[in-house]
């Protein structure tokens, strides 16, 4: 075995065999005792010796792994800390709210969550003031007038809906209460980057006050709401959701609540849905000054079709569908400018127009005049046949609430 061991390549650095057999040698013959041999053969050449032996065993730690342990323990403490501080002060801010199906009254201060509320709806919502209003989402408050939200401190209170906005899916609530209640800030969802950390706080199933961090995983997705109105700019996570986190908060860590948890796939892991806090600023503008969203309108009701080449070359239109206005509303802001049924609406203030849900975006807010470059077939059954461009301008009205 030593002979073996001695016809490997030896680094210059550490002692050769040989050496230790000369040191052995010095004192003496070995006897016939195995153990004799042993313990000989050990205390001459030390552990040092022994390594062509055993070739596979280091000599010594290398000192980049010894470092390596230290290091990944303080990332993990920094990540731990970031989402613990998170929690500690948006948490207390983090409220259950529990609505009474149809008929049913609502849970009176004091009494345990859930009672007085059989079949209703449970979610999340998040205090944004001290004077106690909240953000949660439409589909969690629904109709109601009144629940019951409990806090993390174990009070119970009464909030009443100041409004909600079914198209952004968001609902502020008025707490009932005679002092200061804890409260969370709003941040800029704008400045969110891609894979930057970010804390869910909620109470799913009933779980309340549960917390699952992820990153997130994409800005500016876009979701159908429940009047088929797309809700814009998304910001998709990884976060864990399940049913009851809708109207929890999103927060950055920095402990700013940047969008409000809103939808999640279902069958899907690692993928839901946060309206963000850009949105809900103006929601909860609109909502405290009028009660409601106000948004503009055309008064029109369109189609989109394919277009052809031609269609395309003769008007430097290049997307592969148009808005075509089939139904133009008597006395409408559309009507008024001069707008009818069978045009091809092209472009609002110089953007294209590739879908309905183009319009509803690129309209602004009510009383703000625009440009609108349409084409008017010679036949409206064919709207890629010839047809005549044109411009108009209109003020922007609001749509009539309820509408």
């Amino acid at each position: 075995h030593c002979s073996a061991g001695l016809r490997r390549p030896l680094d210059s650095t550490r002692p050769r065999a040989t050496e230790g057999y000369k040191a052995l040698a010095k004192r003496g013959p070995l006897s016939n005792s195995n153990s004799d041999m042993r313990s000989r053969f050990g205390a001459t050449l030390g552990r040092s010796a022994l390594w062509p032996l055993r070739p596979s065993l280091p000599a010594v730690r290398s000192p980049l792994r010894a470092l390596r342990r230290p290091l990944s323990t303080a990332a993990l403490d920094a990540y731990s800390n970031t989402v613990v501080s998170t929690v500690e002060t948006v948490g207390p801010a983090t409220v259950a709210i529990q609505v009474a199906a149809p008929g049913a009254t609502v849970a009176p201060p004091g009494a345990p969550p859930g009672e007085g509320a059989p079949g209703g709806s449970q979610g999340s919502g998040v205090i944004i003031t001290p004077d106690g209003y909240l953000l949660s989402n439409a589909h969690v408050v629904g109709d109601a007038s009144e629940m019951s939200v409990t806090l993390t401190d174990g009070r119970v209170l009464r909030g009443t809906t100041v409004g909600r906005d079914v198209a952004t899916d968001l609902a502020l609530v008025r707490l009932q209460t005679p002092g200061s209640v804890p409260f969370a800030t709003l941040g800029d969802s704008e400045a969110l980057r891609v894979g930057q950390l970010v804390v869910a706080i909620g109470n799913p199933l009933g779980f309340a006050s549960t917390v699952s961090a992820g990153v997130v995983s994409a800005k500016g997705r876009s979701l159908r709401a429940k009047d088929g109105r797309l809700i814009e700019d998304i910001v998709q996570t990884d976060v864990a959701l399940n049913p009851g986190n809708s109207g929890g908060p999103l927060v950055d860590s920095a402990s700013r609540v940047v969008g409000i948890n809103t939808a999640i796939i279902q069958g899907a892991q690692n993928l839901s849905f946060s309206v963000p806090s850009a949105t809900a600023q103006w929601v909860v503008s609109e909502l405290l000054a009028h009660g409601h969203v106000r948004r503009s309108f055309l008064g029109l009701g369109c189609q989109l079709f394919p277009v052809s080449r031609l269609f395309q070359r003769a008007h430097l239109f290049d997307p592969p569908t148009a808005v075509q206005a089939v139904n133009v509303v008597p006395a409408g802001p559309a009507a008024r400018a001069g707008v009818r049924q069978g045009d091809v609406l092209l472009a609002i203030d110089g953007n294209p127009l590739r879908s309905v849900d183009e319009i509803h975006r690129l309209l602004p807010t009510p009383g703000k005049r625009i440009r609108l470059r349409l084409v008017r077939p010679s036949d409206a059954r064919n709207p890629n046949g010839e047809g005549r461009i044109s411009t108009v301008e209109l003020t922007t009205e609001a749509r009539p609430h309820g509408t």
